[in-house]
């Protein structure tokens, strides 16, 4: 990819192309000093923001747009978020005050990471929706088409998704076309997500390639002009009869 593709990939970039079929989302432009306290990271307290004018600021730029945000808040940077810290792994990122969403994007190191190489501008605010694990896939795009459809958490075989796979597949397949024609960037990877009423919104966009992760799909060593269609975690092996064990 170029840079403008890899730009493109940016949520404050493609959001505007696709508000229409993603998640309401607010975004805060970080001031320079904010920038350099994350990229040089550290941990967060609250004797900090009284003491650090520009941790004092930054808090106060998130105050405002985070109140407008009924109830807790998913909170990423332009490229990504902060999924490596125990507020993620706990609470799957939820956060209510401008302090907890500051703290927890100083302490991820992939937050960090990103700021370094020069990707952040904003931090990117939305409601925060606790998703069914079940109705998350990525989508592998080649020139404009949907060619792949991966389970995205990969925990456990979900024994529901086997029955309705091929109409998951059409319902795909039909948004990729719906909005290709918005789409600069032809080859990527997009992360959906299939609402109740079986809507679907765009989580994220990444990279084609590593260090994206192709997930079932296993390696990027394929020919992708041939679609692999969906694919899904097999059921777990049932062993039957005589079963003899040796250590």
């Amino acid at each position: 990819m170029n840079a403008a593709e890899l730009d493109f990939l940016r949520t404050p970039v493609w959001y505007p192309v696709l508000a229409g079929h993603t998640f309401l989302t607010s975004f805060v432009k970080l001031r320079k000093d904010a920038l350099n306290i994350l990229i040089a990271g550290g941990d967060f307290d609250r004797e900090e923001e009284g003491r650090n004018p520009a941790v004092k600021r930054v808090i106060e730029d998130l105050r405002q747009p985070m109140a407008a945000i009924p109830g807790n808040c998913f909170v990423s940077v332009d490229r990504c978020a902060p999924t490596d810290t125990e507020r993620f792994a706990g609470k799957r990122g939820a956060v209510f005050s401008p302090e907890s969403a500051w703290k927890y994007l100083v302490r991820s190191e992939k937050v960090r990471e990103s700021a370094r190489r020069g990707e952040v501008e904003y931090v990117c605010l939305r409601p925060f929706r606790r998703m069914n694990r079940t109705r998350e896939f990525r989508l592998f795009l080649w020139e404009g088409r949907l060619v792949a459809m991966s389970q995205y958490n990969l925990d456990r075989h979900f024994r529901r998704l086997e029955g309705i796979r091929e109409k998951l597949w059409e319902k795909a397949e039909d948004f990729v076309r719906s909005i290709s024609w918005l789409l600069p960037v032809k080859t990527l990877v997009m992360d959906i997500y299939f609402t109740a009423s079986g809507k679907i919104l765009i989580i994220d966009l990444n990279p084609w390639g590593e260090p994206t992760d192709p997930l079932l799909l296993r390696t990027w060593e394929r020919n992708w002009s041939c679609p692999a269609g969906i694919v899904l975690m097999d059921p777990p092996t049932k062993i039957s009869g005589d079963v003899s064990v040796s250590f």
